[in-house]
């Protein structure tokens, strides 16, 4: 598991949905846009969410646990960078999910 610190406050995030997820907060604040970030913070008994605004203002930083960087799949980054141009902002799927939205839109493999 790996964490993102944002304004001084440190989220878990399994590593390697941080690798995809950081390379679409990368692309976004490149290009110096600012947009919501939805993660789950609770327990199974005790379920939350927390909205981060996202802003190249903000200190925020990728900590990784692992040391190899994994295999990165397209079908998920374009999904969360779709999410991201929503009002709603990026809202952290499982890769299963971001694949069958590739096939539904018939753009698997892209």
């Amino acid at each position: 598991m790996g964490y993102i610190t944002h304004a001084g406050n440190e989220y878990e995030i399994d590593d390697r949905c941080l690798a995809h997820l950081k390379v679409v907060v990368g692309s976004k604040l490149r290009r110096r846009e600012s947009f919501f970030l939805n993660l789950s913070t609770g327990t199974r008994y005790r379920p939350g969410t927390v909205a981060l605004w996202i802003s190249p203002n903000v200190p925020l930083e990728f900590r990784f646990a692992g040391s190899r960087v994994p295999p990165l799949n397209e079908n998920w980054i374009l999904a969360m960078r779709e999410s991201a141009s929503t009002p709603r902002g990026i809202v952290l799927m499982t890769e299963a999910a971001a694949d069958a939205r590739a096939v539904a839109r018939g753009q698997a493999g892209r």
